[in-house]
C-alpha cells in the first residue's frame, strides 16, 4: 500500500477530518416553496447522505440563505427559522451516523443579493421571478443590475446591519442543527462578493470606496459569525479569487483579503472564481483555479481548498502533494459517482472503510 497525501488526516480547530477529499457546495433547487420554504427535503437527505456513505471526509451543503430575501431562487434552502433547523438536523444526524469515513458536514451560509429571486436552472422559465409568481424585491450594494436580472434596491446602513445580524443568527442555528463547520459564501457574484468587487460596489460610504471599505461587510459578517460559535468551531470562507475582468478582483487582491480574514478567525479559504459580472471571460479547464489557491496559500500563509473541474484521483493527489492546497473540493465528479472517494482510495492504493451494507462491493483487485 502506497502513502497518499490525499488520504492523510487534517484538523481544523476541533474538527478532525479523516482525509483531504471533500464535497463542494452544489445548489439543488429542491426545497418546496409552497409548503415548506427553505426546508431541506428527502432529496437533500439522499444527495448529501450518499456522499457520506461514499467516503467523503467533509461535506458542504448548498448555498443556504440567511434570510428569505437572500435566496437565489424560491427553491433554495435556508437556515433562518426553526422548521429549517429541524430539517437540517435530520440530515446532519444521518451523515454522522452513516459516514463511512467519519464524515463531517458544514453549512454554507449565503445571501444572493442582486442575483436573488431567480428561476432555478431546470425551470421552464428564466431570469428574475416576478412577485406575482413567488418572487421578491432584491438588494445589492447599488441599484446596478446583474445582466438582464431585475435591478436591486441599494442597501441602506440599516439593511447592511440586518444582514450581518442574519448571518450571526444563522450561525447560532447551525449549531442547533448539528453542523460541524460553517462556510461563509463570499464568491460567485452573491452579496458579499458584490461588496468586495470594484466592478459592482461603486459606493462611496463606509462600505465602499477603496479596498478597505469594500471588505468591511465581509469582515463584519465573519466577526458576527465567530461571536456566535465556540472558539474551537471551524469557520471557512469561499471566495472568488478573480473576477476574470479588467479592474476586478485578482489574485493579488485576494492574497490581501486572505491575510485579513485569517486574522478575523477564518480557518480555511475555499478558492473559487468568477460570478461578479456576466461578461467575464473564464478559461474553464481542468484545475483552472488551483493556481489561485496555491498563490493564496503561499503568499498569505493560510490553509486553502482547491475546487474547479478536479475529477480524477491522480489529479486530486497532485493538488495536495504538490502543495497547491490542503485539500480538494469535488463537485461534478461526485454527482457522477457518489462513491468517488472510495474509488479514489483504491486507485491510489489506500484502504478506506465501506458501510457494512455495501462492504461486498469494496474493490479487491479491480473496481
Amino acid at each position: 500500500m502506497t502513502n497518499s497525501a490525499l488520504f492523510t488526516p487534517l484538523s481544523l480547530r476541533s474538527m478532525e477530518l479523516s482525509h483531504r477529499g471533500w464535497v463542494a457546495p452544489m445548489c439543488q433547487y429542491s426545497a418546496e416553496p409552497a409548503t415548506a420554504p427553505g426546508v431541506p427535503t428527502d432529496w437533500h437527505l439522499m444527495h448529501l447522505g450518499s456522499f457520506a456513505v461514499g467516503g467523503a471526509a467533509l461535506i458542504l451543503t448548498e448555498a443556504t440563505a440567511v434570510n428569505h430575501q437572500g435566496m437565489i431562487s424560491p427553491r433554495d434552502t435556508g437556515l433562518y427559522n426553526d422548521e429549517q433547523v429541524t430539517g437540517w438536523r435530520r440530515i446532519t444526524d444521518f451523515v454522522h451516523a452513516n459516514g463511512s469515513a467519519g464524515a463531517k458536514i458544514g453549512v454554507q451560509l449565503a445571501h444572493a443579493g442582486r442575483k436573488a429571486s431567480t428561476y432555478w436552472p431546470f425551470s421552464t422559465k428564466s431570469g428574475s421571478v416576478p412577485e406575482d409568481d413567488g418572487g421578491w424585491a432584491t438588494v445589492g450594494p447599488t441599484t446596478q443590475a446583474f445582466g438582464e436580472l431585475a435591478a436591486p434596491g441599494a442597501m441602506t446602513a440599516g439593511d447592511i446591519d440586518r444582514v450581518v445580524q442574519d448571518f450571526a443568527a444563522s450561525a447560532s442555528r447551525a449549531l442547533e442543527a448539528g453542523f460541524d463547520a460553517i462556510e461563509i459564501h463570499a464568491a460567485h457574484g452573491y452579496l458579499l462578493h458584490q461588496f468586495l468587487s470594484p466592478l459592482v460596489n461603486t459606493r462611496t460610504d463606509d462600505w465602499g470606496g477603496g479596498e478597505a471599505g469594500r471588505m468591511k461587510l465581509l469582515l463584519d459578517v465573519i466577526d458576527a459569525v465567530r461571536s456566535r460559535v465556540p472558539g474551537d468551531f471551524p469557520v471557512l470562507l469561499r471566495i472568488s479569487a478573480s473576477d476574470w475582468s479588467n479592474g476586478g478582483l485578482d489574485a493579488d487582491s485576494s492574497v490581501r483579503l486572505a491575510k485579513l480574514v485569517s486574522e478575523h478567525g477564518i480557518d480555511l479559504i475555499d478558492v473559487s472564481s468568477g460570478g461578479a459580472v456576466p461578461d467575464a471571460k473564464i478559461p474553464v479547464a481542468p484545475g483552472y483555479q488551483t493556481a489561485f489557491a496555491e498563490q493564496i496559500r503561499r503568499e498569505a500563509d493560510v490553509p486553502v481548498g482547491a475546487v474547479g473541474l478536479i475529477a480524477s484521483a491522480v489529479q486530486a493527489e497532485h493538488v495536495v502533494v504538490s502543495g497547491q492546497a490542503e485539500g480538494v473540493f469535488i463537485a461534478r465528479a461526485a454527482l457522477r459517482d457518489p462513491h468517488w472517494w472510495q474509488r479514489a482510495a483504491f486507485e491510489l492504493g489506500q484502504q478506506v472503510p465501506w458501510a457494512p451494507q455495501y462492504e461486498r462491493a469494496a474493490p479487491r483487485a479491480s473496481f
